[in-house]
């Protein structure tokens, strides 16, 4: 079973929590991690811009990473939001089975 962490940034910790808590209701997830208020530098609209956002971390199934940012696109504020997906290439064996296991 591949597993893939799904990095996410987002424009406030509630925006974070409330796609979370959907991308683990509906099993997309077996769990995310919420890095709230990071400092973020970015190119847009033709301009350097700054904000304070979020992170989320969601953990799921390779098979699930297309329904997953689907989800996260049709629930996010921004017109682009980052959303990328990064292999987990090694860990904890018991971990991974818990994520296979908690995902649909």
């Amino acid at each position: 079973m591949e597993i893939n962490l799904v990095y996410v940034t987002l424009a406030t910790t509630h925006e974070a929590k409330m796609i979370g808590k959907r991308l683990v209701s509906d099993r997309l997830a077996a769990g995310v991690n919420i890095i709230d208020n990071i400092n973020s530098i970015y190119w847009w609209d033709g301009d350097v811009q700054e904000a304070r956002e979020a992170i989320l971390i969601a953990k799921t199934k390779k098979s699930l990473v297309p329904e997953l940012i689907e989800k996260v696109k049709s629930l996010h504020s921004y017109s682009c939001p980052c959303v990328v997906s990064l292999p987990v290439l090694d860990g904890y064996g018991a971990f991974l089975d818990w994520v296979a296991e908690e995902t649909k």
